[in-house]
């Protein structure tokens, strides 16, 4: 039997039975075996026996599945179905409700997940990528589709908790009353907080400058954190805390976040498994299942020739390098390592002028934005904009030096590719923290008696966290200048001169190439700046969905009309576990200044949520405070190293004991390959032709 051809010999490496006898083709042969033809011929009634067994081994739950779901032929299905239907008179009237009601539940199910499909956020528009430019790019707007859901989920989320009910409560909406308690045990001077909006007569451009820089009559909204200042409001009889629910709320869509990316991930992370074969398999994978048929366009056809083609060339370039790495000699590694080491060098100083570079653009931005008395307009709106401006420049050039650097390191095309994108992805993402970091050594530097007893630097920063909130918004809106700008001045007259113009070298140049992983990097490094800036101001989600909305329809422009598809696609399934990976990547790094200024730096005693508590982590102490002896008591237990130790093992075990599962089922799927190698040199299997 099956059973027996996929255990394993050895005896130390004994295969679960269990798993082997649930998988389908196991199934399939038990049930052809106990079919008609299947064994020795009998009469009709040793048949439905026999069915009827192999219904009862599956439990009668899976006895009750519509035949088309069974792995059978035609014939099969159809006595199947006639022994479910002479099977259910015998059943008692509850289960026979049960089967009906089953039955109606699966199909109004299918009927809501169909109409819901049609309801899918631009389903017409990805179908149509995926037919003219395979899966690959399909992925990237997929993954955009992903970043506007969650971004809309996360603004409802601040929205609905946040910022309602601060509006309502100001407004006496409802019978709405609220209540702010002055910071205790404060100077008085740490209190003065005087917002630069608009008085008297204003230009136009001061609106504009105000609307690009967060400052002026937006630093007064419910864009920022300034904004927030009462600590109770209340409904009727009901009281809200506000500085409490703040506090959630942030918890809550980083969680929300992190779930939601890690179980898209996990779907991608199976198909990624799958794909991870052998040499030996992959070739045949190329050669016997490569194609994508979804393909619909011949210029997409063309490039999936030219992109087969160029992975059979890379996997053929990877051999002869493993060769040619296994007969290196000592002379040579002792060179390719110094030269390595060289490389990554002139990597790390590049990485640190880029930061040195953007923490001196960040401390004279803080000290000199607001002093307008000797700027003009432009002038004053390149100073607030000298950090974004830096970063923007680190994040064009430094990709650049790294995919020029790493031609002389001489690892594999596909290992290439692999440290580019995470050197880059590293780059992106360390610039933020090196701002946050210029911007808080600023907040924290203190040289008089009178600074210190705030804990911050009152006078440059009195709302420090507003401050912070305006440096994401500035960081988000010129991210959406930079990518707009680039498709209408660059990207489009590129496109023109191509077209209409046979000079060669312009000719050579061609058409500006649609690099799935430069795009996917720069709306990651824009999710991040919102996963950071949301707390500083909770509006943001809102900017990043109209941004990242936007970006779609610019994005699917722009690959239609002025890009060619990337010469080097990746497959759908990895690209999505990649896209996500780093993703996931970005939100780790994204908690780390959050947790820094909910938990370390003092909060702002002049605005704020949390003006009367000295970090915004105090309101959860503050809180329990308030519960019943009992309930604190299980919270504190909770907190104690007590719970904190036991659960952190346990953790653990359980931990190993899914890595220990997940080895042993690697083992099972590599002793089946080794089976279905040897299937083709077994007698059993292989029957002479006639």
């Amino acid at each position: 039997s099956l059973a027996e051809v996929f255990l394993p010999e050895e005896p130390g490496a004994a295969a679960p039975v269990g798993f082997l006898q649930q998988l389908p083709s196991y199934q399939s042969a038990l049930r052809r075996r106990n079919a008609p033809g299947g064994g020795t011929q009998g009469d009709s009634t040793g048949r439905r026996g026999a069915e009827a067994r192999v219904l009862e081994q599956e439990g009668g739950e899976l006895a009750a599945r519509p035949a088309r779901e069974y792995p059978l032929s035609i014939a099969e299905k159809r006595k199947l179905r006639d022994l479910q239907q002479a099977d259910t008179k015998y059943l008692s009237g509850w289960e026979q409700w049960k089967r009906t009601s089953n039955k109606s539940l699966k199909k109004v199910l299918n009927e809501v997940k169909e109409l819901s499909s049609y309801l899918e956020l631009w389903r017409h528009d990805i179908h149509s990528i995926e037919g003219k430019f395979g899966t690959g790019i399909q992925s990237y707007f997929s993954f955009l589709r992903f970043l506007v859901l969650l971004n809309f989920v996360m603004f409802i989320l601040m929205f609905s908790f946040v910022t309602f009910p601060s509006i309502i409560s100001k407004y006496g909406i409802f019978n709405s009353t609220f209540a702010k308690i002055p910071p205790q045990n404060t100077e008085p001077h740490c209190t003065v907080y005087t917002p630069s909006g608009n008085k008297g007569l204003v230009y136009f451009y001061t609106y504009l400058k105000d609307l690009l820089s967060g400052t002026g009559f937006l630093e007064v909204t419910s864009l920022f954190y300034g904004y927030y200042t009462i600590h109770t409001a209340w409904f009727s009889i009901l009281s809200y805390n506000l500085p409490l629910a703040y506090l959630l709320a942030t918890f809550f869509y980083l969680a929300l976040s992190f779930f939601w990316i890690i179980k898209r991930s996990v779907e991608g992370f199976k198909q990624n498994l799958v794909h991870d074969e052998d040499q030996f398999q992959s070739y045949c994978n190329k050669v016997f299942a490569g194609w994508d048929f979804c393909i619909t366009d011949p210029n997409a056809a063309r490039l999936k020739h030219r992109s087969l083609q160029y992975e059979l060339q890379t996997d053929l370039e990877e051999e002869r390098l493993k060769r040619k790495i296994a007969d290196r000699t000592v002379k040579e590694k002792l060179r390719i390592y110094s030269l390595r080491i060289f490389v990554n060098i002139i990597v790390i100083a590049v990485l640190s002028g880029c930061f040195y570079s953007i923490y001196r653009a960040t401390v004279f931005s803080q000290e000199n934005s607001n002093d307008i008395s000797n700027m003009n307009f432009q002038a004053n709106l390149l100073v607030q904009y000298l950090p974004s401006i830096v970063i923007t420049l680190a994040n064009f050039v430094a990709p650049q030096i790294f995919s020029f650097l790493i031609g002389f390191e001489d690892y594999s095309p596909a290992f290439e590719i692999r440290l580019t994108l995470m050197r880059c992805v590293f780059v992106r993402l360390a610039n933020i923290g090196v701002l946050l970091f210029s911007l808080w050594s600023q907040i924290s530097y203190c040289a008089t008696d009178e600074c210190k007893t705030c804990g911050y630097n009152y006078k440059l920063y009195p709302c420090w966290e507003t401050q912070v909130g305006q440096e994401m918004y500035k960081l988000m809106i010129f991210d959406f200048i930079i990518i707009l700008a680039v498709t209408l001045f660059v990207d489009f007259p590129r496109k023109l001169l191509v077209t209409h113009w046979s000079f060669k070298p312009v000719q050579w140049f061609g058409l500006q190439e649609f690099r799935i992983s430069d795009h996917v990097l720069e709306i990651i490094y824009g999710q991040t700046i919102c996963w950071i800036g949301t707390f500083f101001s909770p509006l943001l989600p809102a900017i990043a969905t109209i941004k990242y909305f936007i970006i779609f329809y610019i994005k699917k422009i722009s690959l239609i009309h002025t890009c060619r598809p990337s010469a080097r696609p990746i497959r759908a399934s990895s690209s999505n576990f990649f896209f996500l990976l780093v993703l996931l990547i970005g939100l780790v790094l994204a908690f780390i200044p959050l947790g820094i200024s909910i938990a370390h730096i003092p909060s702002s005693k002049a605005c704020g949520p949390f003006r009367s508590f000295n970090t915004s982590w105090e309101v959860v102490p503050y809180t329990i405070l308030g519960f019943p002896t009992g309930l604190q008591q299980v919270l504190y237990g909770i907190a104690s190293e007590a719970f904190a130790v036991p659960f952190f093992v346990v953790i653990c075990l359980i931990m190993f004991y899914f890595m220990a599962l997940a080895g042993a089922h690697k083992r099972v799927v590599e002793q089946l390959r080794e089976q279905l190698v040897l299937v083709r040199f077994d007698p059993l299997f292989c029957t002479p032709k006639v």
